[in-house]
């Protein structure tokens, strides 16, 4: 598998979209999202989380502002709950959610220009792999002529590509890294996707108290192998000379950037101090092998 290193594009197709209308559309979404939508920018893309009362995840999405609605896009595996999630506290609001999951393309690219893009399609600047990027929206139908028409200047990174160029960066995934036992800033997403002083929202209580301690109880990190053997989602972590449970791989890859066997997981503080000597076991496994916590992102 060839990994671009720069001016890469994925297909983002697939995952879930929607469009929020109606007028109270701002303040019932600034008391939902981690995040201001009230700096939404037309041509920028926001990230946010939405929160269950106790601070943990309910989902992770990214929020485009047009002049009469918000657009919002995350994994697909929260296709149903997350507007579920959303409903749930449209009280007296004049507010309304639809799917559009089925009617746009979606492709983002890294390092390029808007000059490099289609102008028949909406484009918006985008952080989602690490890297200054474009989002690029189009009409379902087109999918196959835009993306035709962008490899030409761009190197297509599959599914799997995308997967290792995530883990490279230090990205985390819903389903992998992101569940709803994490709260945002385990997952290292506070300053991408936190606004401290926007006012109330749902779990914003279990976030401030987090920020005037500077404490969490794990935090996600980077991890290599020190003996080039594979790591694999759903080892535990244990200390070198100790038995006792301190964390857990969430996504592991093979970098031929790097050279090495790279993973990202959750390690519990006191542990979590780079270069660190853990060892990773599954059943597999009895001795474990031995790992370094590394700092993210890998590259």
């Amino acid at each position: 598998m060839q990994i671009p290193d720069a001016a890469a594009l994925f297909d983002l197709s697939g995952r879930a979209k929607y469009r929020i209308t109606g007028t109270d559309r701002t303040r019932f979404l600034n008391g939902q999202l981690t995040n201001d939508v009230r700096k939404a920018e037309a041509g920028t893309l926001l990230e946010a989380c939405i929160l269950s009362a106790k601070g943990k995840l309910n989902g992770h999405l990214f929020l485009a502002a047009e002049s009469d609605a918000f657009l919002l896009d995350a994994d697909d595996a929260l296709r149903e709950t997350l507007p579920a999630r959303l409903e749930r506290y449209v009280i007296a609001d004049d507010v309304q959610i639809s799917d559009i999951s089925d009617d746009f393309g979606l492709l983002h690219v890294v390092v390029g220009t808007p000059s490099d893009l289609p102008r028949d399609c909406v484009v918006r600047r985008a952080d989602r792999f690490g890297l200054p990027g474009w989002d690029v929206r189009f009409p379902r139908p087109e999918l196959e002529r835009i993306k035709h028409q962008l490899l030409s200047l761009f190197s297509f990174c599959d599914e799997a590509c995308a997967e290792t160029w995530r883990i490279e960066r230090g990205i985390p995934r819903w389903g992998e890294e992101l569940t709803e036992e994490i709260i945002p800033v385990e997952a290292n997403l506070q300053e991408r996707t936190i606004d401290y002083t926007k006012g109330c929202y749902i779990g914003q209580e279990t976030i401030s108290r987090m920020k005037m301690s500077g404490q969490t109880n794990k935090r996600l990190c980077g991890l290599i192998s020190l003996t080039g053997s594979p790591l694999r989602a759903g080892m535990r972590l244990v200390p070198v000379d100790e038995a006792k449970d301190v964390g857990w791989i969430t996504s592991a890859t093979m970098s031929s950037r790097l050279g090495k066997q790279i993973a990202l997981g959750y390690v519990k503080r006191g542990f979590s101090d780079l270069g660190t000597h853990l060892r990773a076991r599954d059943a597999a496994a009895e001795t474990g092998l031995e790992i370094e916590v590394a700092a993210l992102p890998f590259v």
